[in-house]
């Protein structure tokens, strides 16, 4: 049996945004605890030309709502981008799980060689659907969700590996 394109996105998506929420969670507890200004953690960054964390999040989730809505060939849901605390965080990541939830298999199943066409700025970037996936989202994604492990890490926030890959 091989592995559809829904199979190969949508599960695995849900289950990075989960672990995710995990460590934001842990973040927040462990600001709480020390008497750390949450806001610390929400603009930390590991380099000054990096983005902050709560932009790592942004992006994260752009990249997985983006992608199910283009394999799926239906509009891409539009955020504001203005989080700025833990709790406007989760609710992002609440937000983008119920959406990917309700992108039915049958949508994106057969996408493979569906035309997407990304806008950067004056740029394009075309893709099929498999190459976008794999070779697109799936990088960037766990770029931006490492980068948000690293960051809270780094500060001190009390994350391992089993944090950023979730229970099996």
């Amino acid at each position: 049996m091989s592995l559809t394109m829904y199979q190969a996105s949508i599960p695995s998506f849900v289950r990075m945004l989960g672990n995710l929420s995990t460590i934001l969670d842990k973040a927040a507890a462990h600001a709480e605890a020390k008497k750390i200004d949450a806001s610390i953690f929400i603009n930390a960054r590991l380099a000054p030309d990096m983005y902050p964390l709560n932009r790592q999040v942004q992006i994260a989730t752009d990249l997985v709502k983006g992608c199910a809505a283009r394999l799926a060939g239906i509009e891409v849901p539009s955020y504001e981008d203005n989080e700025t605390t833990f709790p406007e965080l989760q609710a992002r990541i609440a937000k983008t799980v119920v959406f990917l939830q309700s992108v039915a298999a049958a949508q994106i199943d057969g996408s493979e060689e569906r035309e997407i066409t990304l806008k950067f700025g004056s740029k394009e970037a075309h893709f099929l659907g498999q190459a976008y996936l794999l070779d697109f989202v799936y990088p960037n994604f766990h770029f931006h969700l490492t980068t948000a492990y690293a960051i809270l890490r780094h500060n001190g926030v009390e994350i391992g590996k089993m944090d950023y890959i979730g229970g099996y």
